[in-house]
């Protein structure tokens, strides 16, 4: 049961951090070459792979197993770790993220309050 559960967790992991760079990776080499300018720096990639990690990490380790995981086949040791199904997912999750990071990117930009003159800050005289 906790082997099948290990198994499951690790996928899971792959699964959601190979979502996430792929996204990050597109992001930053479609900004950098549109915008001449990475949108993310690397500092910035670095935290969003230090919190991306953490969070992925204690989430799917707290997972406890399930008697549900014994009534199933297990894997064969010749099957992949990723499925064609889990990179149906991540390809699907990653275009759906990177239509959000690009329309906020291109299209956000003229949305946004400028020079700090939010609702609040409009023009004293």
């Amino acid at each position: 049961m906790w082997g099948r559960n290990v198994y499951d967790s690790i996928a899971k992991f792959l699964q959601f951090q190979l979502t996430v760079n792929v996204v990050a990776v597109v992001v930053a080499f479609t900004g950098a070459c549109i915008t001449q300018d990475s949108p993310l720096k690397a500092v910035q990639m670095l935290w969003v792979n230090l919190i991306m990690d953490t969070l992925a990490s204690l989430a799917l380790a707290t997972e406890p197993p399930g008697e549900e995981l014994l009534l199933r086949q297990p894997y064969g040791r010749d099957q992949p770790l990723l499925s064609r199904t889990m990179l149906k997912n991540i390809l699907g999750h990653a275009a759906y993220q990177l239509v959000i990071i690009f329309t906020l990117l291109f299209a956000g930009a003229p949305a946004a309050p400028r020079g700090g003159q939010g609702a609040r800050g409009a023009q004293r005289g």
